[in-house]
C-alpha cells in the first residue's frame, strides 16, 4: 500500500525558512509524480508545487514562486519542499501527494489529480 509521510513542519517567524520532507513508506517514489498542497480550516486544499518523477519538470503556484523550491532524490525515496521568506499567509497544514500519471501545467496542481496522500504537517508562520 502506498504511504506517504510528511515531516519538517513547525513554528517559524515571518521571513524564516522550513524544509518539508515527504518520504515514501514501503513503496518506491521514483514511479510517482509528487505534489505539495496546503489547507487552512474552512478553505479548499490548494496546490503549492509539484515535481514530475524524472525530477526535471517542476511547477509552482504564483504565490510561492521565488520563495519555495521543490526537489527530489529518488535514491533516498524523498521529496522536499524548501520554503524561504515565509509569510503569515503560508500558515497551513501541508500535504504531499502521489500519482502515477499527471497532467502538465497548472492542471498538475489540482488535488483531484492525485491518488495517494500523506497525513500532513502543520506550518505556522507567526511572530
Amino acid at each position: 500500500q502506498v504511504q506517504l509521510v510528511e515531516s519538517g513542519g513547525g513554528l517559524v517567524q515571518p521571513g524564516g525558512s522550513l524544509r518539508l520532507s515527504c518520504v515514501g513508506s514501503r513503496f518506491n517514489l521514483d514511479h510517482y509524480h509528487i505534489g505539495w498542497f496546503r489547507q487552512v480550516p474552512g478553505k479548499e486544499r490548494e496546490g503549492v508545487s509539484y515535481i514530475k518523477k524524472n525530477g526535471l519538470t517542476v511547477y509552482y503556484t504564483d504565490s510561492v514562486k521565488g520563495r519555495f523550491t521543490i526537489s527530489r532524490d529518488n535514491a533516498k525515496n524523498t521529496v522536499w519542499l524548501q520554503m524561504n521568506n515565509l509569510k503569515p499567509e503560508d500558515t497551513a497544514v501541508y500535504y504531499c501527494a502521489a500519482v502515477l500519471t499527471l497532467a502538465g501545467g497548472r492542471y498538475g496542481l489540482s488535488p483531484t489529480e492525485y491518488e495517494y496522500w500523506g497525513q500532513g504537517t502543520q506550518v505556522t508562520v507567526s511572530s
